[in-house]
């Protein structure tokens, strides 16, 4: 049977990552498309998280957020905390996409608008966000696919504190811990199938837009 104490927490995570985090990606992704020297190493910043051990960036938010609190709220070991450890990992989720979006819109566009007498936010506003918004979505999807199923560091800063800070990736570890496999299989599952459908969509969003792009960018 399922627990849905967990499921809740999770999909209360997922939502809260994806609200939070779609409009600064948006905002740094197309940021970095006109950026030139500091380009590499701004991205590979915030690339990190993916090759960073969960336990490594784990010790650094324990270490960051110890003692620290929000208007009075503990960071560490509740809900606040694994949402901001969740925002901070989930950056080359939510920017890659959204970036490669952008750099597929042809330049002609944008100079077509701009003799056109267009400023630079009605041309982002109008043009660019519309042009965009496979890889909005694809980001919103991935993004919201990798925190149901994030472990390493909701495991280190928010611990498994029953309706605060156990998502369903630390319920699994929890039941196989205590050998019951049928309620482990469930959620894993669950978790298989969200992530497939996840990835199935982003890439059909990005098949698509390639075979539409005048550049054949991506």
């Amino acid at each position: 049977m399922l627990d849905y104490g967990p499921i809740t927490l999770s999909l209360k995570l997922a939502f809260w990552t994806v609200a939070l985090i779609l409009p600064f990606g948006i905002w740094v992704a197309h940021k970095l498309i006109s950026l030139h020297r500091s380009r590499p190493w701004i991205e590979a910043a915030l690339a990190l998280p993916l090759v960073l051990p969960p336990t490594v960036l784990g010790y650094y938010f324990l270490v960051g957020f110890g003692g620290e609190s929000f208007f009075g709220i503990p960071l560490v070991f509740s809900f606040y905390g694994i949402l901001l450890a969740s925002l901070i990992v989930n950056l080359p989720f939510a920017i890659q996409p959204i970036q490669r979006a952008f750099e597929a819109i042809n330049p002609e566009i944008r100079e077509a608008a701009q003799v056109s007498g267009l400023s630079h936010w009605q041309i982002f506003r109008l043009i660019e966000l519309p042009l965009a918004w496979r890889g909005i979505t694809s980001a919103a999807v991935l993004t919201f696919a990798h925190t149901l199923g994030e472990f390493g560091v909701v495991l280190m800063v928010g611990g498994a504190i029953p309706g605060e800070t156990k998502t369903v990736s630390i319920s699994i570890y929890d039941k196989v811990q205590s050998f019951d496999t049928a309620g482990a299989g469930a959620l894993s599952l669950l978790l298989l199938g969200t992530s497939l459908v996840a990835i199935a969509i982003s890439y059909g969003l990005f098949g698509r837009s390639i075979t539409a792009s005048p550049r054949g960018r991506a």
